[in-house]
Protein backbone atom coordinates (compact mmCIF):
# COMPACT_ATOMS: atom_id res chain seq x y z
CA UNK A 1 0.00 0.00 0.00
CA UNK A 2 3.01 2.39 0.34
CA UNK A 3 6.54 1.89 1.11
CA UNK A 4 9.41 0.88 -1.15
CA UNK A 5 8.01 -2.60 -2.18
CA UNK A 6 8.73 -2.56 -5.98
CA UNK A 7 12.48 -2.98 -5.89
CA UNK A 8 11.39 -6.32 -3.34
CA UNK A 9 8.93 -7.73 -5.66
CA UNK A 10 11.99 -7.04 -8.29
CA UNK A 11 14.37 -9.01 -5.98
CA UNK A 12 11.85 -11.96 -5.33
CA UNK A 13 11.18 -12.67 -8.67
CA UNK A 14 14.74 -12.14 -9.74
CA UNK A 15 15.43 -15.88 -7.16
CA UNK A 16 12.47 -17.44 -9.13
CA UNK A 17 9.68 -16.76 -6.97
CA UNK A 18 5.98 -15.08 -7.59
CA UNK A 19 5.63 -11.58 -6.28
CA UNK A 20 2.00 -10.86 -5.54
CA UNK A 21 1.64 -7.32 -4.31
CA UNK A 22 -0.96 -6.82 -0.50
CA UNK A 23 -3.43 -4.53 0.09
CA UNK A 24 -6.96 -6.39 0.86
CA UNK A 25 -7.53 -9.05 3.61
CA UNK A 26 -8.20 -11.47 0.89
CA UNK A 27 -4.37 -10.98 -1.09
CA UNK A 28 -2.77 -11.72 2.97
CA UNK A 29 -4.91 -15.67 2.73
CA UNK A 30 -3.26 -16.07 -0.52
CA UNK A 31 0.33 -15.62 0.04
CA UNK A 32 3.29 -18.00 1.68
CA UNK A 33 5.18 -15.13 3.05
CA UNK A 34 5.16 -11.56 3.04
CA UNK A 35 7.84 -8.66 3.11
CA UNK A 36 6.90 -5.45 4.87
CA UNK A 37 8.95 -2.41 2.90
CA UNK A 38 10.29 0.71 4.03
CA UNK A 39 8.57 3.78 3.90
CA UNK A 40 6.51 5.86 6.12
CA UNK A 41 5.63 3.61 9.42
CA UNK A 42 2.75 6.04 10.38
CA UNK A 43 1.69 6.22 6.88
CA UNK A 44 1.47 2.44 6.87
CA UNK A 45 0.13 1.75 10.38
CA UNK A 46 -3.04 4.02 9.57
CA UNK A 47 -2.90 2.19 6.17
CA UNK A 48 -3.33 -1.53 7.54
CA UNK A 49 -5.98 0.06 10.48
CA UNK A 50 -8.35 1.85 7.84
CA UNK A 51 -8.17 -1.58 5.67
CA UNK A 52 -8.59 -3.78 8.53
CA UNK A 53 -5.39 -5.36 7.56
CA UNK A 54 -3.67 -5.83 11.17
CA UNK A 55 -5.87 -8.80 12.77
CA UNK A 56 -5.59 -10.94 9.95
CA UNK A 57 -1.87 -9.85 9.07
CA UNK A 58 -1.49 -11.03 13.05
CA UNK A 59 -3.34 -14.14 12.92
CA UNK A 60 -1.48 -15.36 9.56
CA UNK A 61 1.87 -14.44 10.90
CA UNK A 62 1.37 -16.13 14.50
CA UNK A 63 0.10 -19.23 12.61
CA UNK A 64 3.48 -19.70 10.74
CA UNK A 65 3.63 -17.44 7.96
CA UNK A 66 7.13 -15.80 7.67
CA UNK A 67 7.29 -12.05 7.45
CA UNK A 68 10.34 -9.95 6.92
CA UNK A 69 9.88 -6.04 7.73
CA UNK A 70 12.45 -3.31 6.23
CA UNK A 71 13.29 -0.61 7.86
CA UNK A 72 9.69 0.94 8.27
CA UNK A 73 8.63 -2.75 8.08
CA UNK A 74 10.71 -3.24 11.19
CA UNK A 75 8.99 -1.02 13.22
CA UNK A 76 5.36 -2.30 12.02
CA UNK A 77 6.70 -6.11 13.24
CA UNK A 78 8.41 -4.46 16.57
CA UNK A 79 6.24 -5.15 19.83
CA UNK A 80 7.60 -1.84 20.95
CA UNK A 81 8.33 1.52 19.26
CA UNK A 82 9.45 4.39 21.21
CA UNK A 83 6.89 7.68 20.85
CA UNK A 84 4.76 5.47 18.66
CA UNK A 85 0.75 5.03 19.35
CA UNK A 86 -0.63 3.89 16.55
CA UNK A 87 -1.64 0.07 16.62
CA UNK A 88 0.95 -2.16 15.11
CA UNK A 89 0.68 -6.14 14.53
CA UNK A 90 3.49 -6.60 17.67
CA UNK A 91 5.01 -10.00 16.36
CA UNK A 92 8.67 -9.40 17.05
CA UNK A 93 10.05 -9.46 20.72
CA UNK A 94 12.21 -6.09 19.78
CA UNK A 95 12.51 -2.53 20.55
CA UNK A 96 13.34 -0.06 18.47
CA UNK A 97 13.84 3.75 18.14
CA UNK A 98 12.39 5.56 14.77
CA UNK A 99 14.74 7.31 12.71
CA UNK A 100 17.58 6.53 15.14
CA UNK A 101 20.57 7.04 12.40
CA UNK A 102 19.18 10.58 11.53
CA UNK A 103 17.00 12.44 9.13
CA UNK A 104 17.22 12.00 5.13
CA UNK A 105 20.09 13.73 4.28
CA UNK A 106 22.45 11.54 6.76
CA UNK A 107 21.74 8.43 5.16
CA UNK A 108 24.67 6.42 4.22
CA UNK A 109 25.63 2.70 3.00
CA UNK A 110 27.27 0.37 5.73
CA UNK A 111 29.32 -3.22 5.00
CA UNK A 112 28.89 -6.11 7.18
CA UNK A 113 28.59 -9.88 7.62
CA UNK A 114 25.58 -11.01 8.27
CA UNK A 115 25.44 -14.81 10.03
CA UNK A 116 24.63 -17.89 8.27
CA UNK A 117 25.31 -16.62 4.35
CA UNK A 118 28.79 -16.51 4.64
CA UNK A 119 31.97 -14.39 4.88
CA UNK A 120 31.48 -12.03 2.25
CA UNK A 121 30.11 -8.84 3.00
CA UNK A 122 26.87 -7.23 2.63
CA UNK A 123 26.28 -3.73 1.89
CA UNK A 124 22.97 -1.93 3.63
CA UNK A 125 21.18 1.35 3.05
CA UNK A 126 20.09 3.20 5.98
CA UNK A 127 17.61 5.89 4.88
CA UNK A 128 15.88 7.71 8.17
CA UNK A 129 16.63 4.04 9.55
CA UNK A 130 15.15 2.63 12.92
CA UNK A 131 17.52 1.28 15.80
CA UNK A 132 17.15 -1.61 17.63
CA UNK A 133 17.07 -0.87 21.53
CA UNK A 134 15.96 -4.00 22.91
CA UNK A 135 16.34 -7.82 21.31
CA UNK A 136 14.24 -10.65 23.34
CA UNK A 137 15.48 -13.62 24.77
CA UNK A 138 14.09 -15.55 21.27
CA UNK A 139 16.05 -13.30 18.71
CA UNK A 140 18.82 -14.22 16.91
CA UNK A 141 20.99 -11.21 16.05
CA UNK A 142 22.18 -11.70 12.75
CA UNK A 143 24.25 -8.65 11.43
CA UNK A 144 25.24 -5.81 13.82
CA UNK A 145 26.34 -2.32 12.75
CA UNK A 146 28.71 -0.57 15.80
CA UNK A 147 27.43 -2.96 18.22
CA UNK A 148 23.53 -2.37 17.55
CA UNK A 149 21.50 -4.84 15.96
CA UNK A 150 20.74 -4.49 12.57
CA UNK A 151 19.48 -7.71 11.42
CA UNK A 152 17.59 -10.04 13.33
CA UNK A 153 15.69 -13.08 13.40
CA UNK A 154 12.82 -14.55 15.42
CA UNK A 155 11.37 -17.81 14.23
CA UNK A 156 10.07 -16.87 11.46
CA UNK A 157 9.77 -13.16 11.34
CA UNK A 158 13.18 -11.56 10.17
CA UNK A 159 13.53 -7.87 10.17
CA UNK A 160 16.64 -5.48 9.13
CA UNK A 161 17.48 -1.41 9.81
CA UNK A 162 18.62 -1.20 6.29
CA UNK A 163 17.50 -1.61 2.73
CA UNK A 164 18.90 -4.77 1.61
CA UNK A 165 16.66 -4.26 -1.78
CA UNK A 166 18.59 -1.47 -3.12
CA UNK A 167 21.97 -2.90 -3.17
CA UNK A 168 21.31 -5.76 -6.01
CA UNK A 169 22.97 -8.44 -2.89
CA UNK A 170 20.26 -11.10 -3.46
CA UNK A 171 21.29 -13.09 -0.27
CA UNK A 172 19.21 -11.32 2.39
CA UNK A 173 15.93 -11.36 0.28
CA UNK A 174 16.91 -15.27 -0.68
CA UNK A 175 17.27 -16.27 3.11
CA UNK A 176 13.65 -14.90 3.50
CA UNK A 177 12.69 -17.62 0.91
CA UNK A 178 14.61 -20.24 2.73
CA UNK A 179 12.17 -19.10 5.47
CA UNK A 180 9.30 -20.40 3.14
CA UNK A 181 8.17 -23.63 3.36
Amino acid sequence: MQGAYHKHSLMIESLGAEAIEVRTVEDIEKISGLIIPGGESTVMSKLLTRNGLIEPLRRRALSGMPVFGTCAGMIILAKEVDDFNLPLPGLMDISVHRNAYGRQLESFEAAFTVKGIGEEPVTGIFIRAPKITRCGAGVDILAEYEDVPILVRENHFLASSFHPELTGDPRIHALFLSMIK
